[in-house]
């Protein structure tokens, strides 16, 4: 009998298939940086899966106009027929906008429109990072106009941050964001930083942030915490993805605080 060789075993290509965790993003119909910052910094085995909301404007009255909208509802069930470990609620000044209450009044909205996955947003996530990088009074960079940062100032100050130094660059429309070049939220986070501030925080998850976040902590010797970072580093604690991820700030070598391991803090 003549033997043949075994065919050798065939060598795959990475797909991107979310063998370790399927995460969920609630995110503005508009917007284009989150998705792509959330993959750069994913380890391999970690997908992401996305269902969108329409936003007038990014201002208080349009933020509410989206919120209080049936689609938000709508977005979250649609989500919640995958098989997702973590849905995040991917808007900063949304989950902010009315406070500490209304963000977590969001979370169990999630938890209540999502049954059996864990729910988190934006602002949930940005405290329980500010916690797990032991913060206390931070500096504040926004994209924002005036009154939108005075939210975000209110919401923090709730949290135990006071902000003892912010700066917004006035922008109202939700596609202007996403054109705010890496160099610029540089030079802004590094103008708003002063003494006091423990950490610097970036909101906003149409702003191009995670480019900079090293180079930031390199300059200032703090930790620096971005809307995308922190939401996308809550998610995948969430979902117990525990990686060490370099090249994205110190935040994305903790552990979730103790408090924060079930989705809320």
């Amino acid at each position: 009998m003549i033997e043949t060789a075994s065919e050798p075993k065939p060598s795959f290509k990475p797909d991107g298939f979310g063998d370790r965790a399927k995460l969920g993003l609630v995110y503005i119909a508009s917007s284009v940086v989150m998705e792509p910052e959330l993959y750069s910094m994913s380890p391999a085995g970690v997908s992401w899966h996305a269902s969108r909301l329409h936003l007038p404007k990014v201002t208080v009255a349009g933020i509410d106009e989206m919120m209080r909208a049936p689609q938000l509802e709508t977005a979250i069930r649609l989500l919640a027929e995958a098989p997702l470990d973590v849905i995040a609620f991917g808007g900063t000044s949304a989950s902010f906008l009315h406070g500490t209450a209304w963000d977590r009044g969001l979370v169990a909205s999630m938890a209540e429109w999502a049954p059996g996955i864990t729910p988190t947003t934006a602002s949930t996530a940005v405290l329980a990072a500010l916690e797990s990088v032991g913060a206390g009074p931070v500096a504040m960079a926004t994209p924002y106009t005036e009154d939108i940062d005075r939210l975000g100032i209110r919401f923090l100050g709730e949290n135990g941050h006071e902000v003892v130094s912010s700066r917004g660059l006035g922008i109202s429309g939700d596609l202007e964001l996403a054109l705010v070049s890496p160099e610029t939220v540089f030079d802004l986070a590094v103008s708003v930083d002063v003494a006091e501030a423990t950490a610097l925080f970036i909101s906003c998850t149409n702003l191009r942030t995670i480019a900079t976040i090293a180079a930031l902590e390199d300059r200032l010797g703090k930790p620096v915490i971005s809307a995308v970072q922190a939401t996308g580093w809550h998610a995948m604690r969430l979902a117990g993805i525990d990686d060490q991820i370099d090249g994205y700030g110190s935040l994305l070598g903790l552990p979730l605080p103790r408090r924060s391991e079930h989705g809320s803090t």
